[in-house]
């Protein structure tokens, strides 16, 4: 009852080239009961994930549906990573520096390399 998933950081994202471990649990109520997903080591500096790895995404709660797969979790939570809900952080500091690493990514870096020069 207990996997490890692996996802990549989406193009274009702050996590672009990275790779991050999951952290699978499934319940004896699977799947009509949510996983328990973490990131595991707990390394991932985001918005919706805390100091613990554990990520605040509304499919893992209350918007669970039996539908959902184990592919479908991991899609989610690589979405996620691109696009994080800053109405319900976990992690406060990285909310706060969300929308300069957004700037800093679409500008491809050139932004930080541009004052180097």
């Amino acid at each position: 009852f207990q996997w490890t998933g692996t996802i990549t950081g989406g193009a274009g994202t702050v996590y672009e080239g990275l790779t991050f471990k999951l952290s699978l649990k499934f319940p004896t109520g699977y799947p009509y009961e949510a996983p328990a997903v973490t990131f595991n080591p707990p390394s991932c500096f985001h918005p919706n994930v805390d100091q613990y790895g554990n990520i605040c995404l509304d499919i893992l709660k209350e918007k669970w549906s039996a539908v959902y797969n184990v592919r479908t979790i991991l899609l989610s939570i690589q979405s996620l990573l691109g696009d994080p809900n800053l109405d319900s952080p976990l992690n406060g500091h990285a909310a706060s520096l969300w929308p300069n690493q957004r700037a800093h990514a679409r500008s491809g870096g050139r932004e930080q390399s541009a004052r180097r020069e």
